[in-house]
């Protein structure tokens, strides 16, 4: 697939160039990042080029992963990182993990959501997506308030589910759907009856 562009009323979603490796770099040290996501930690220069300048590209090219740079259109500055894991993205299942970070000076000002806004609607419009998955470490706060800002609803905890350093930790989990967000899904939706 093409790498896309996105834009909201204040962010510019693009994919990453050599010229956004510092910045990444600089972000990814602030040790809640690795704390809460799969960022090496500690995270070096080597890791950035090697994020930007391979595995983002060989995303794209392979039709398996969909990140992009968030950047403010005013000045430019990196924002966070957005993107969309495809996990079943063909027919008949059409399912993607949503994933994100924000760097520490841009967060608590809505930028997390409204690039959220955007790749939930290009996932369900453009690539037909039928039903979007976050999953995060339980107790990552902030990542599950993105979630339920942008509307998904959230299905539990996954014991076990996520190893990270060293071991195994259980996982908060939810899922928007087409239809929580206004928009109709080409396979009919046959959810379980109220008791």
């Amino acid at each position: 697939m093409e790498p896309v562009t996105l834009t909201t009323g204040r962010l510019l979603l693009r994919p990453l160039t050599t010229d956004d490796t510092q910045a990444v770099y600089e972000a990814c040290q602030d040790p809640e990042i690795p704390r809460w996501t799969t960022v090496p930690s500690p995270y070096t220069h080597e890791d950035a080029t090697e994020w930007v300048e391979r595995t983002v590209p060989s995303g794209w090219r392979e039709d398996t992963a969909y990140n992009l740079g968030v950047f403010t259109r005013a000045g430019g500055f990196l924002v966070g990182a957005m993107g969309l894991v495809r996990l079943k993205l063909h027919e008949p299942e059409r399912q993607a993990e949503l994933g994100y970070w924000t760097a520490k000076e841009h967060r608590g000002r809505g930028y997390t959501v409204e690039a959220g806004r955007a790749v939930c609607a290009w996932a369900f419009d453009e690539l037909r997506v039928e039903r979007l998955e976050w999953v995060a470490e339980a107790g990552n706060e902030g990542s599950r308030g993105v979630a339920r800002k942008l509307g998904f609803v959230m299905e539990g905890t996954l014991r076990a589910k996520i190893v990270h350093a060293g071991t195994r930790r259980d996982a908060w989990t939810g899922s928007l759907l087409p239809s929580d967000a206004g928009r109709e899904s080409q396979t009919p939706y046959l959810p379980l009856p109220p008791r």
